[in-house]
C-alpha cells in the first residue's frame, strides 16, 4: 500500500531521529547577520551606545568659556584684565589666600627696597604659588651691585630675599665718564655721590680689570700715596701715577710695586717730587731719569753754561 501523501508528490514525514539530525544541522549551520547586525558587529563605534550623564551640558560650559576666552583676547579685555589684576593663575591664587603680603630684605646698603622688588619682578599682584624664585634671583644677580642672592619664599604669603652687595673700591674714568667700580674691576654705577670722591682713581681703557695691581702701587707708596693723584693704564700694559702736583712718574710694565721703593728713596733723600720737572721715569731698575720744564731747563743752562749738552762740539 502506498501513502496518499506519497502519492500526491509531498515529501514523507520526517522521523523522530530524522528531526533531531535536521535540528542539529541547523544549529551547526552559520547564521547570517542582517545589514544592521553587519553595521554593529564591525564598526569600530557602537551608536547605541549609552551617553555619559552631564556630557551635554560640559561641553555648553567648555564652549560658552571658549568662546568668553577668545572674545576677551580679541577685544583687548583680558590684556586689560592682566594689566589692572596681573595673570590669571596669580590672581585666583591671590583670592586663595596666596598672594605675596610680605617680603623681608636683607644685606642691603647702596640698593633700596622698592630698587630690589623692582629688579626681581615682584609686586602686589604676584603669588607665591606662581613666583618663579629662580629667575628672581637670576634678574637680581644680573644688577651691577648685587654679588650674590638668595630668594626664598614661604606659604602662605612671604618672601625673604638675602642681598651680598658688592662694595665700591675705586673709581674709573673713560671716555670722559666716572664709575664706581668694585673689587672685582665690575663697573657698579655712575659717580653721583661726592663722599666717593677720596677712592682710589684710575684712569683709561682696561684700568678696572688691572685694578689689584693698582692697589698693590698704591700699598707699596707708603707715605706718598696720599700725594698720588691717579693711576693711569698705558697701552693696556703699563701704569703711571698721575701726582697731585701734575708730574708724572713712569712705572715699569712688570712688578711696578717694586719700583715704588726707588721712588721713595728718592723723595726721602732729594724731595724728587717738589722739583721743577715735567715727568720721573723709573723704568729702568734701580735707576730714574727726570725730564726738566722749560723753565727749570733754562735755569739750568744759565747755573752751568760751560756743561755741553749731549751731541755738542
Amino acid at each position: 500500500m502506498r501513502s496518499v501523501s506519497s502519492a500526491a508528490g509531498f515529501a514523507p514525514e520526517p522521523s523522530f531521529v530524522g528531526a533531531m539530525q535536521a535540528s542539529a544541522g541547523a544549529m551547526n549551520s552559520p547564521r547570517v547577520l542582517l545589514r544592521g547586525e553587519r553595521s554593529r558587529q564591525r564598526g569600530a563605534w557602537r551608536f547605541d551606545a549609552r551617553i555619559p550623564r552631564g556630557l551635554g551640558m560640559t561641553m555648553a560650559v567648555v564652549l560658552i568659556f571658549a568662546a568668553f576666552a577668545v572674545g576677551a583676547v580679541r577685544g583687548g579685555h583680558y590684556a586689560a584684565f592682566v594689566r589692572a589684576e596681573g595673570g590669571i593663575g596669580d590672581y585666583l591664587a591671590r583670592q586663595l589666600g596666596f598672594g605675596v603680603k610680605v617680603v623681608t630684605i636683607s644685606g642691603i646698603a647702596r640698593l633700596d627696597e622698592k630698587e630690589v622688588l623692582d629688579i626681581a619682578g615682584i609686586t602686589p599682584k604676584s603669588s607665591i604659588p606662581f613666583l618663579d624664585v629662580d629667575e628672581a634671583r637670576l634678574r637680581l644677580e644680573r644688577a651691577p651691585l648685587v654679588a650674590s642672592v638668595g630668594v626664598r619664599k614661604f606659604y602662605p604669603n612671604r618672601v625673604m630675599i638675602d642681598v651680598v652687595e658688592r662694595g665700591p673700591v675705586a673709581l674709573w674714568q673713560r671716555d670722559g665718564e666716572v664709575s664706581i667700580v668694585a673689587e672685582d674691576g665690575a663697573a657698579l654705577d655712575e659717580l653721583k655721590d661726592a663722599r666717593l670722591n677720596n677712592l682710589p682713581f684710575v684712569v683709561g681703557k682696561g684700568a678696572n680689570k688691572q685694578l689689584k695691581e693698582y692697589l698693590e702701587i698704591l700699598d707699596a707708596s707708603q707715605e706718598l700715596r696720599s700725594k698720588i693723584g691717579a693711576g693711569v693704564y698705558v697701552s693696556e700694559r703699563r701704569w703711571n701715577l698721575r701726582m697731585k702736583s701734575g708730574l708724572d712718574v713712569k712705572l715699569p710694565e712688570v712688578n711696578p710695586a717694586a719700583a715704588m721703593a726707588t721712588l721713595l728713596k728718592l723723595e726721602r733723600d732729594s724731595r724728587i717730587l717738589e722739583k721743577d720737572i715735567l715727568y720721573l721715569d723709573l723704568r729702568e731698575p734701580s735707576r730714574a731719569f727726570a725730564r726738566l720744564s722749560s723753565d727749570a731747563a733754562d735755569a739750568w743752562a744759565q747755573k752751568f753754561p760751560d756743561k755741553k749738552k749731549k751731541g755738542e762740539k
